[in-house]
């Protein structure tokens, strides 16, 4: 598993914590990370080619803003609990698997995020990915892409079930 991988892990599971401590986030968070994600997964699928290089560039850039918003929200909560999400990030980043990924032979790596549900939905049609991004973040949840017509839906059990 990749370090960004693992630093991902770690920023859901923040989000989710800061969420079920009744800290409110903007929804773009949300957007944020699960673009993050697709932009993992497509560096993952030939990390020799340039243009997945410069995917790769970009997702460290986003998972460093993403990281510098959450750790804001854990600051906020008080000093104990912002040092253990930085300690997590730290013995990620030294290599350290902090949260497992479940082994899965589906397109999308592992199973849900810690403390998040998931469903798996075929499409009849493709849809726009900015539209179905749009439908997540209103709705508080993470959308993932595994082709045109499927797609991964990461969230509290209760959003995915409305929705």
């Amino acid at each position: 598993m990749l370090s960004i991988e693992q630093n991902w892990l770690i920023l859901v599971e923040l989000l989710t914590d800061l969420k079920k401590r009744g800290v409110d986030i903007p929804n773009s968070v949300n957007k944020d990370i699960s673009l993050l994600k697709t932009s993992i997964n497509f560096y993952k699928k030939d990390m020799s080619h340039p243009d997945m290089i410069k995917e790769f560039d970009k997702a460290n850039i986003r998972i460093t803003e993403i990281q510098d918003k959450l750790l804001g929200y854990a600051e906020d909560v008080n000093d104990d609990y912002y040092n253990e999400w930085i300690d997590k990030l730290r013995r990620a980043n030294l290599g350290e698997e902090i949260y497992k990924q479940a082994e899965s032979s589906s397109k999308f790596v592992g199973g849900a995020p810690p403390g998040f549900s998931s469903a798996k939905i075929h499409l009849k049609k493709p849809i726009a990915e900015d539209r179905t991004q749009e439908i997540a973040e209103y709705f508080n949840l993470i959308i993932e892409f595994e082709d045109d017509t499927t797609i991964a839906i990461y969230g509290d059990s209760e959003n995915i079930k409305k929705h």
